[in-house]
């Protein structure tokens, strides 16, 4: 089987039946070779229904998780993403087709590094990798329209989500344990957020926050 029918099997046969039905993020998943992201040794993984791991500490999110949270937020061209989490790359890869630029911060320098190799070979030029630790939160003048935790956080505060613009969306895992749950932050107005549940899931937590209580970003 040639990777382009791969790619379309993983849209048809485990994101569209788990609810990523955004047709214009679904063709930039199928259009961004994933197998380029993938270690050597997992090669023959790139498209199965798993965690691809990394390292010790990181894994390539589900498929499936990947397409529901873009059909989620439904970026637009003009906004601006912060990614926390680079990982592989593939996601920013994903997001650098769907809006005018993405930020990612990743704390493991080297992930960050081989990341920045892959998306170069790909061409990819609204994408800005920054290595550093957001468990500690995140410090930025910009201002952004999505914000996407690419690890779980086990209950997330508001100190720093004045980094949203109004009308911008958060995807975030919350919880722990065997208790975890997607959410959807919108930010109303200055002062007001409205959050949905959207589907019960695990994730592992974010570096640093492994026995911590809550998460303020």
């Amino acid at each position: 089987m040639n990777t382009r029918q791969a790619r379309r099997n993983v849209i048809e046969q485990q994101i569209r039946p788990w609810g990523g039905l955004n047709y214009i993020a679904n063709n930039a998943l199928k259009d961004t070779p994933r197998e380029n992201f993938v270690p050597e040794k997992y090669k023959n993984l790139a498209f199965a229904d798993i965690e691809i791991p990394l390292t010790s500490k990181a894994k390539m999110l589900f498929p499936k998780i990947e397409g529901r949270l873009l059909d989620t937020l439904n970026i637009q061209k003009h906004e601006t993403v912060l990614e926390v989490g680079t990982g592989s790359g593939y996601l920013t890869a994903v997001l650098s087709k769907l809006c005018k630029s993405v930020t990612s911060i990743e704390i493991d320098e080297t992930l960050s590094h081989s990341a920045q190799e892959k998306i170069n070979a790909l061409g990819i030029g609204n994408v800005n990798l920054k290595v550093g630790d957001a468990s500690k939160g995140w410090h930025s003048d910009d201002f952004f329209d999505v914000v996407i935790v690419g690890s779980s956080v086990p209950k997330i505060t508001g100190r720093y989500f004045h980094l949203l613009n109004v009308g911008g969306r958060i995807f975030v895992i919350e919880g722990a344990g065997n208790i975890m749950s997607a959410k959807l932050i919108t930010r109303i107005s200055e002062h007001k957020w409205d959050t949905k549940s959207l589907f019960e899931t695990q994730l592992d937590p974010m570096q640093g926050l492994e026995s911590s209580a809550s998460f303020e970003f």
